[in-house]
């Protein structure tokens, strides 16, 4: 059986995918229009009411011109 994933993971992660696009200078809308999605699609996953499967995270990551290990390694720093 899985665990539940610790509500500070969850928003570590959801920090951090905020977090990169604004360093990359990016609106939910413009990170939306390089996603082909709509605008609440990037605000439902960035306030936790949307989860992202790995492959959407890819691509999310991809759209802000971040390598996904290297997203996955600034996350897993906020776990040590």
């Amino acid at each position: 059986m899985l665990k539940r994933i610790p509500y500070s993971h969850r928003e570590a992660l959801l920090r951090l995918l905020r977090d990169t696009r604004l360093e990359m200078k990016l609106t939910q809308e413009g990170l939306a229009r390089r996603l082909g999605r709509p605008q609440n699609f990037v605000s439902l996953y960035e306030r936790g009411v949307r989860r992202l499967d790995v492959l959407e995270l890819r691509e999310v990551c991809k759209a802000l011109g971040v390598p996904l290990v290297a997203f996955i390694r600034r996350l897993e720093k906020n776990f040590r």
